[in-house]
């Protein structure tokens, strides 16, 4: 009996699974989250806008008065002159027919032209702009600067001498009206109290004639009070805000980590407090910044500075509605602007934030 050796078994192969790898997180999955919160930031803005568009139109035709007749300076004038005034001013037609007109030119960057001064509104805004931000602009550096250096020293060395002199001032003089302040400046320092002489201007932006360095000069000599006014009052807020930041970070347990590292009490203040005690300072910073374009009315009214707000307290005399709604979009714009920019660095600051 023969045994043929046919063929063995056939062999087993192992099979081996694949490895599973964690997928990576790419670009698009990090920065959608992000998008999606930019998208809602700037909704929200235009959203914004629109209601700013609405609310400037209906708003300032309340304010008791003709603009016609205050145009003709109480000059007697015909019923049929009053009316042709009416017509070329669009002032006869229906209301809605008026707010259409208005909205439709607006979103096309057509402010309209001013009853007042017979030039369009874009154009007077353009010419007092850039005296507003020089003043309010310049003012804005000195108060941030302020606020922020004796804001985090007052939260360092809180409950001490200098922190209750620094928080006393500034409440006290961020509760002070800006326009009674300034009133205040001009009576000591410009016309003179006691021994005190008259060292600075009343009012005005420069005096006709000067040319050159001496313009310069003349100019920063206007410029002395109305800037002190708005430092003497804004810096308070920064400085509050701040130290109020700060001493909500000064318990944290990263803090006491880096102290424990060994790192010398400033380096712990700079490089670990105040960052992470920045967002509601930012949101301050821009907001002010906001308030630098559009100007500051009651300042630049007592100083009878040529800027955006004596521009608008100008118009709001007359009322020249053209403009005053003209300013008032840009007011409130630039307002709009610098708060949704404010939301768009956060995330930047704290990661947290739009996730």
């Amino acid at each position: 009996m023969s045994t043929g050796t046919g063929p063995g078994p056939l062999p087993i192969r192992e099979t081996v699974a694949p490895a599973t790898t964690t997928p990576r997180r790419t670009r698009t999955t990090r920065t959608t989250p992000y998008l999606h919160y930019v998208a809602g930031k700037l909704a929200g803005a235009l959203v914004s806008l629109l209601a700013v568009l609405i609310t400037g139109f209906f708003l300032f035709r309340l304010i008791p008065g003709d603009p016609v007749r205050t145009m003709t300076g109480g000059r007697p004038v015909s019923a049929e002159q009053l009316a042709a005034y009416r017509r070329e001013f669009g002032l006869d037609l229906p209301l809605w027919q008026q707010f259409t007109d208005y909205c439709g030119k607006a979103l096309t960057g057509d402010l309209g032209t001013s009853y007042q001064f017979r030039t369009p509104v874009l154009d007077k805004i353009t010419e007092a702009l850039p005296n507003t931000l020089l003043l309010t602009g310049t003012a804005f550096v000195l108060y941030t600067a302020l606020g922020l250096t004796l804001g985090t020293r007052s939260a360092w060395r809180h409950g001490r001498l200098g922190d209750r002199l620094h928080t006393g001032l500034a409440l006290t003089l961020y509760s002070v009206p800006s326009f009674w302040l300034g009133l205040l400046l001009v009576i000591v320092f410009s016309v003179g109290a006691g021994p005190v002489p008259g060292l600075f201007p009343t009012g005005g932006m420069e005096d006709a004639g000067t040319e050159g360095f001496a313009h310069v000069v003349d100019v920063a000599h206007h410029l002395v009070l109305p800037v002190l006014t708005l430092v003497a009052v804004e810096y308070g807020q920064t400085l509050l805000v701040t130290r109020s930041a700060l001493l909500d970070e000064m318990g944290s347990d990263y803090l006491t980590t880096a102290r424990a590292k060994g790192l010398r009490d400033d380096a712990v203040r700079r490089r670990h407090a105040v960052p992470n005690a920045l967002l509601p300072t930012v949101t301050l910073i821009f907001v002010n910044l906001g308030r630098t374009v559009a100007g500051v009315i009651l300042v630049e009214t007592v100083f009878s500075w040529p800027g955006l707000g004596g521009l608008f307290y100008q118009a709001l005399s007359v009322p020249d509605l053209p403009l005053v709604q003209g300013l008032f979009l840009f007011f409130a714009s630039a307002v709009i602007v610098m708060n949704t920019l404010a939301d768009l660095v956060y995330p930047l600051l704290d990661p947290r934030v739009g996730r």
